[in-house]
């Protein structure tokens, strides 16, 4: 029982970590979200697993909230601002789409030294899964700080807040179902302040890109 655990918590984390690099190597919006949707999708369904293994009833309402907030709710709102924005594409990143792939998977790699340790002392039919979610965190954070459109890092945040959920169910069997309940908020406050900022930009600058923000320091 225990090894059908961990091979479906094994396969639930690499399906998260493969759809967060689709923000690496495709260019298009609507890639993106189909991404993240997806992520949340299977993250919801780890979460499922966990709670079923794991005889834990609390986090099966996690995996809902997961599923409605993450799998229908945020990508619909981004829908919405994408065809607000149709023309911006993510065509010229800080980081070219070759080096940024070279990059994920040595970050991908350093997720698992970082993780080594820990996975080594736990005895949780999860650990071998938790590497993976490190990776999506680390991958997460170079979307994030190596992509120009505002919209491309929004959906990167999102992804990194998947990857500690993620790394927080395999880790620790999930966590209470009201604390998850208050990061389901942070969450969407946080999506929801960055549209507002996003929206600014546009009116602004009559475009979604953040290097366009350097314009204010002239």
């Amino acid at each position: 029982m225990d090894s059908v655990f961990s091979q479906l918590s094994v396969l639930g984390s690499s399906l998260v970590l493969i759809f967060g690099l689709i923000l690496l190597w495709r260019r298009g919006v609507t890639a993106y979200i189909s991404a993240f949707t997806w992520q949340s999708v299977v993250l919801s369904g780890v979460t499922v697993v966990v709670a079923y293994f794991g005889n834990d009833p609390e986090l099966y309402w996690v995996a809902v909230g997961l599923l409605l907030l993450k799998g229908l709710v945020i990508p619909r709102l981004l829908r919405r601002m994408e065809r607000r924005f149709p023309a911006e594409r993510e065509l010229e990143p800080y980081v070219n789409t070759a080096t940024s792939l070279v990059v994920s998977g040595l970050l991908v790699l350093f997720g698992y030294a970082v993780t080594r340790p820990l996975v080594a002392l736990s005895q949780l039919p999860t650990r071998a899964g938790m590497p993976l979610a490190m990776g999506l965190v680390l991958v997460s954070l170079f979307v994030v700080i190596s992509r120009k459109k505002a919209l491309t890092q929004v959906v990167g945040f999102l992804m990194l807040e998947n990857g500690l959920a993620l790394l927080a169910v395999l880790g620790t069997y999930g966590i209470p179902l009201i604390v998850e309940l208050g990061v389901f908020l942070d969450v969407l406050m946080g999506f929801l302040v960055m549209q507002i900022f996003i929206y600014q930009i546009h009116e602004t600058f009559e475009s979604i890109d953040v290097e366009q923000l350097n314009r204010l320091r002239h």
